[in-house]
């Protein structure tokens, strides 16, 4: 199949934007989907490639384009198709850089979900392959009877392969969770899994489901890539598709359920919490963990899809997943089960390596009266790791906030600046060149736990002139440096400098 024997499917709708006549005759071997903004890592040689333009925004939008194309040109993209639902239209800047770098593009329209190209990029290709290498009439039907009574996904996996005696067969997530497997099939490590997208090793098929997040996407694998044709493998993720959206379907029941909890928890005025925490079917003993996660305002709902596949992959005996009335997600598990999330957190944010994910885990809860107080620790955790992490995807633990700069940086900024203010006055003024030596007076002497000597020798100063620097810092800043309550008001007012400098 050509590019062009794409554009002329009236039924797609396809706009073509900007094409050569010798590119649109260049031959389609697969479709890849993505939203990433550099996507040549998971773009195969001759491949169409499909995206949403969620990374693409009118602040640096050039640059974007700039970037995503040259990488679609990189690894050999044949075409680029962009839907047109989230902009509108196809951004200008988008189409400028396809036609420098000689990739064609052309618009999707919103009706056309991406799904039906998929499906006519590959029903063209194994038009001509014989019915064999499909799956066989019995294979399917006994496949739609499993999945019509969700049946476990082994088993239905099982039955996919079973009379191709194909070995071995895996279902996975992007974060190298093994959701289901063949029987008699190894153990596949959650780090070696996660690299199998969009690498050469074997067959690594994305399973294409319309209600799930980037983070809960499933791939099925084969380490062998011969052992099965493409058009079987189309057949079965094609199932497998279904099975994910019936198991979203079954998932959103727990999870308003879980939003009542976090309803609840953010405030306990409001109604019955303990109603609440046995209809997510929490135990009535703890110990309990909070955790909270959040991917900034731009991709809101995402965080609870990283936080569901974060969960399922650590496999605790019990958790509800929902989001708070904020937006925010949040999960209740079981304190054992919680260590696992701070080795599993990097392979979840690097499913989405340009969205920044960030945690907030609180101490262990032993009562469900003691929820209320879990959830507003890991508040106060995921305000520390988006402190001290801005643009690097972390879970911050509330135990381990242990000393006074690291309890600060749950404070929000704005406030921790207006204490730094308020308390340093004029000692922040940068156009003083008398304020900075006083305010480096003031932080070398408190570093040198208010000896004067050490300070002296710490500055090259006589120690008079240390003494007379402490006068006008008490001064300034009305305060006594004797008294250690000063001296813990001033240390935090340096703390909580916008930029603290050498603290």
């Amino acid at each position: 199949m050509h590019v062009e024997h794409l554009l002329q499917d009236e039924s797609l709708g396809l706009r073509l934007l900007w094409a050569q006549d010798e590119l649109l005759r260049r031959e389609i071997s697969g479709v890849t989907v993505t939203d990433l903004e550099d996507p040549a890592r998971f773009v195969r040689p001759d491949e169409v490639v499909l995206s949403g333009l969620v990374w693409w925004s009118a602040d640096g939008g050039r640059d974007k384009a700039e970037r995503f194309v040259s990488g679609l040109k990189d690894a050999g993209a044949v075409a680029l198709l962009a839907g047109e639902e989230t902009h509108g239209s196809v951004p200008g800047d988008l189409v400028e850089a396809c036609a420098r770098y000689r990739v064609p593009v052309a618009g999707v329209p919103s009706h056309v979900m991406f799904r039906a190209i998929t499906d006519a990029v590959y029903l063209r290709q194994w038009r001509g392959l014989s019915r064999h290498h499909a799956l066989p009439e019995h294979v399917r039907v006994r496949l739609n009877r499993l999945v019509a009574k969700d049946a476990d996904l082994a088993l239905l996996l099982a039955a996919a392969f079973g009379h191709l005696d194909v070995a071995p067969a895996y279902v996975l997530t992007c974060t190298g969770r093994t959701v289901a497997a063949t029987p008699g099939a190894d153990p596949l490590p959650a780090l070696e899994a996660a690299a199998l997208p969009g690498s050469d090793v074997g067959a690594t098929v994305p399973v294409e489901a319309d209600v799930v997040t980037p983070y809960e996407r499933w791939w099925l694998h084969l380490p062998d890539a011969a052992a099965a044709p493409p058009r079987l493998l189309h057949e079965i993720t094609t199932v497998l598709g279904r099975c994910q959206q019936a198991l979203s379907s079954r998932r959103a029941t727990e999870h308003q359920k879980a939003d009542e909890l976090g309803r609840l928890l953010t405030d306990p005025e409001a109604g019955d919490v303990t109603s609440a925490w046995r209809a997510c079917g929490l135990p009535a003993q703890g110990p309990y963990r909070v955790v909270v996660a959040d991917t900034g305002a731009r991709h809101e709902g995402l965080a609870k899809g990283a936080l569901t596949e974060a969960v399922a992959h650590i496999a605790p005996a019990f958790a509800a997943v929902g989001r708070l009335p904020d937006g925010t997600a949040f999960a209740v598990l079981p304190e054992d089960a919680a260590a696992g999330l701070a080795e599993i957190w990097p392979l979840v944010a690097a499913c989405e390596p340009e969205i920044v994910l960030h945690g907030g885990l609180a101490s262990p809860a032993t009562q469900p009266t003691g929820l209320p107080g879990a959830l507003a620790e890991a508040r106060y955790a995921l305000s520390s790791a988006r402190s001290t992490g801005s643009g690097i995807s972390c879970l911050t633990d509330v135990t381990a906030l242990t000393t006074l700069d690291t309890l600060l940086t749950g404070v929000p900024a704005e406030v921790r600046a207006a204490y730094s203010r308020t308390v340093l006055g004029s000692l922040l003024d940068t156009g003083s060149d008398s304020a900075a030596v006083l305010l480096n007076t003031l932080e070398v002497f408190l570093l040198h736990d208010g000896s004067w000597a050490r300070t002296a020798e710490a500055l090259h100063v006589h120690v008079n002139t240390v003494h007379y620097r402490i006068q006008r810092i008490e001064h300034f800043t009305s305060r006594d440096l004797s008294h250690l309550r000063d001296r813990l008001d001033l240390w935090a007012a340096l703390l909580c400098r916008p930029d603290p400098g050498s603290t």
